[in-house]
């Protein structure tokens, strides 16, 4: 069945195809308006009385592996209204056609927007080329920012945090809307006047769910006092694990004198081994140093003025953090530790083997590295407690002490015993850590004030003070629904468009490809 083919289905509705020109690599097409007034843009007074006619060159979709032009006479008229300034006036042809002054469709302009959303301004471009669409990175840039449409829908539920522009300098808030999982406004910067400001325009926000820093729940207190806060639990669980570690770097000398009772023998040591433990005793002074000047009652500028080391070194020096002496690098053998221990329960203890094993399981490092764990198991499940020299890094104790004990090596079961009866203050602070995690995840708010009356005299006193200032925003984190989730996933999304567009990520084209859509 032949089908008809008219060449008019090419040109917009209103519109009369003249004449058509088809060469090699573009197709041109002549063509007018069909109406036979056109209104004043002033006055809106329409007129029938034609003074002349120009044409306009706009470009429209390709067909068929050619780019498409349409040629349009535009006739100008004359505004017949006497107290009308505008005397004479081009045609419109309206905003959903073609807009004023614009050298592409409304259809064309649309799918323009629409690369430009989704690839940004080079990639974009050179897809465009592509697709027949003569287009710039700029061009699309600019259209990306010109179609962008501030949300105008209510804010009922609101989640915000911040996000780094550069990381440890330059830091930006993201608001989004937690109903519609979507984002709704990104600030320049995370002070709390900024953030103030935008709550005060919204004050059709019932629920804000932030974390516990950066100043937003005191900013929303200001701008809301009646909004509901709710604290975000995934931060709640991953500062309780750091209350912990700190309280573990506390306790770091109580360690090494129950697990080290004889002192470091340098010439025991690797060359590696031996530079970090001088490097450790020269912290060490600096340690006792600091720990005196703070005895005698110095304040922490001053000491900080005598000493030249940073504020923040001496705080943590100040506050009882110790530095552990051998800082345990990553290994590529880390994440292969639970197959290995599995193989070495089931007999296998031989180092070729276990590393062709886990060559067959995807692994890619040497040889060397998994005959010295070999080594150093072997070794370890000969030790007993007072053979142990080398104590474990404060990262890896909060680690071991937090596992569970049926998963934990023989070793490592006798470290954390050895831990525990030696120091019991941290086992107690382990102990409430686990009840903290436990009352989040069953949430059981029952349990919320005995813990904080509780914590107040461990290691982790810090924490609980912190969350009973915070008390109304964690209970509101326990029973209800809202988290902060969603905000997490949409600041990876942020970073990911940012990257993408390399220097040309200012905060309005982010606003425009992130909030626009």
């Amino acid at each position: 069945m032949q089908a008809n083919f008219r060449i008019s289905s090419l040109v917009p509705p209103g519109m009369a195809v003249h004449s058509a020109d088809l060469s090699s690599d573009k197709l041109v097409l002549k063509i007018s308006g069909t109406a036979v007034r056109g209104s004043c843009p002033l006055c809106g007074h329409a007129s029938r009385r034609v003074h002349s006619q120009y044409t306009r060159r706009v470009c429209d979709y390709p067909c068929s592996g050619r780019g498409v032009e349409f040629q349009i006479i535009t006739r100008r008229f004359v505004c017949d209204v006497p107290q009308c300034s505008r005397r004479i006036f081009a045609e419109r042809f309206g905003e959903a056609v073609l807009a004023d002054r614009s050298r592409r469709t409304a259809r064309l302009d649309g799918l323009v927007y629409q690369l430009g959303l989704a690839l940004g301004g080079k990639p974009a471009a050179r897809l465009s080329r592509r697709l027949m669409l003569p287009v710039s990175n700029d061009t699309l840039l600019r259209v990306v920012r010109r179609h962008t449409r501030a949300p105008t829908e209510p804010l009922n539920v609101v989640g915000i945090d911040d996000w780094a522009w550069r990381r440890n300098y330059r830091y930006g808030s993201i608001v989004c809307d937690l109903e519609r999982r979507c984002i709704v406004a990104l600030l320049p910067d995370r002070e709390m006047a900024t953030v103030e400001a935008w709550l005060a325009d919204h004050p059709s926000i019932t629920v804000v769910s932030r974390d516990r820093g950066g100043g937003y729940g005191e900013a929303t207190a200001r701008a809301l006092p009646n909004t509901m806060q709710v604290a975000d639990r995934w931060h709640l669980m991953e500062n309780a694990s750091g209350a912990f570690l700190d309280a573990v770097r506390k306790s770091m000398r109580d360690i090494r004198r129950s697990m080290s009772p004889s002192t470091v023998k340098p010439d025991l040591l690797t060359r590696a081994e031996r530079i970090q433990y001088e490097g450790y005793l020269r912290r060490e002074e600096v340690n006792k140093a600091i720990t005196a000047m703070k005895d005698e009652g110095l304040s922490l500028k001053e000491i900080v003025r005598r000493t030249g080391i940073s504020r923040g070194t001496v705080r943590k020096i100040a506050r009882g953090i110790q530095n552990d002496v051998f800082r345990v690098r990553e290994s590529s053998l880390d994440a292969y530790l639970p197959i290995l221990d599995a193989l070495w329960i089931e007999g296998c203890h031989n180092g070729a083997e276990l590393w062709r094993r886990l060559q067959a399981r995807g692994f890619r490092g040497s040889l060397r590295v998994v005959t010295e764990w070999t080594t150093r198991r072997r070794r370890a499940d000969r030790l007993c407690l007072t053979d142990l020299q080398r104590v474990p890094s404060a990262r890896k104790i909060a680690r071991m002490m937090t596992t569970n004990r049926n998963n934990l090596t023989r070793t490592d079961a006798v470290i954390v015993a050895n831990i525990e009866k030696s120091v019991p203050a941290l086992a107690t602070a382990r102990t409430l850590l686990d009840r903290f995690q436990t009352m989040i995840r069953k949430r059981n708010i029952s349990d919320l004030s005995p813990w904080i009356s509780d914590a107040k005299s461990s290691l982790i006193a810090s924490f609980g003070n912190g969350v009973s200032k915070d008390i109304d925003a964690i209970r509101n984190a326990i029973e209800q629904p809202w988290s902060s989730g969603q905000v997490e996933g949409q600041i990876n999304k942020l970073k990911m468009v940012k990257r993408q567009m390399y220097g040309r990520a200012k905060i309005d084209l982010l606003q425009a490809r992130l909030v626009g859509p």
